[in-house]
């Protein structure tokens, strides 16, 4: 425990009492509530002030992670003839504020994501502020017959970010919030221009890992159908077997590789 605890870099309480008075300053409060969440998170200590505004609190640590993550997936996607896409911040600043700059992208599409307040450095942190949704559930949270219903809703999101040059990165259950009744997409990654084609594809496999234990390979294929082509949907086949290798993907990569092509002919 105490060495994932070092590899997710956990912020101490000294440095969490920090970023709450720079908030309180900052927002011309007395002092603040800071409630840090848990959450089984490697790249933040995720944290609620005042139950109005999430906070992501990134260390060093955090950034350091990061980048060797970023390191891998992009080495993973070239070892399948694409270029890698991720890009890769060391710097808790610049992490945040690449996050919060990809929050703003999404909402500026129409896309529901929460409201993005600010990004700062506070000492050797980065610390990035949000809209806090009181009340959602996860995709992963969802039954199964919920799942089906809103399928169509997601792949619709991704299609309109893809539409106007921009892709998620990070797609799987937990990055994609349901509050009243309507998606909400979180932890959005920009992504290198000259590598949106692969993007695309590997957006589009994530969704699918995604949806696949919910409501099978078959099913979540039918409803990408609705929205894609059977040449995207091909591109997206070939990252699954990748998509399939991270632990946070737990899903029948040949189901649906095998619905894909059933589709194609």
């Amino acid at each position: 425990m105490e060495i994932r605890r070092l590899i997710r870099g956990q912020v101490d309480e000294s440095q969490l009492e920090r970023v709450a008075r720079e908030i309180a300053t900052r927002y011309d409060r007395d002092q603040v509530k800071l409630s840090v969440l848990e959450a089984d998170n490697w790249l933040s200590t995720p944290c609620v002030v005042d139950d109005e505004w999430f906070v992501k609190v990134i260390s060093p640590q955090n950034a350091l992670v990061h980048a060797v993550f970023t390191g891998a997936r992009n080495l993973g996607v070239f070892s399948r003839g694409a270029e890698g896409f991720f890009e890769r911040f060391e710097d808790p600043l610049a992490m945040s504020q690449h996050e919060l700059e990809a929050t703003r992208k999404v909402r500026e599409i129409g896309i529901n994501a929460p409201e993005p307040i600010e990004a700062f450095g506070v000492g050797e942190v980065g610390v990035l502020m949000l809209e806090y949704l009181p009340e959602f559930r996860t995709f992963d949270d969802l039954k199964p017959a919920e799942v089906e219903e809103l399928a169509p809703d997601l792949f619709e999101a991704l299609s309109l970010m893809h539409d106007h040059n921009l892709a998620h990165g990070d797609l799987r259950g937990e990055n994609v919030l349901v509050h009243d009744g309507e998606l909400y997409f979180i932890d959005a990654t920009n992504v290198r221009e000259d590598g949106l084609a692969t993007a695309r594809a590997y957006d589009l496999a994530s969704a699918l890992a995604t949806l696949e234990p919910a409501i099978g390979g078959r099913r979540a294929v039918e409803i990408a159908t609705e929205v894609y082509d059977a040449d995207e949907l091909l591109a997206a086949r070939d990252f699954l077997d990748f998509v399939r290798l991270r632990p946070d993907h737990d899903f029948e990569a040949t189901h649906v590789k095998g619905e894909i092509e059933k589709r194609a002919d």
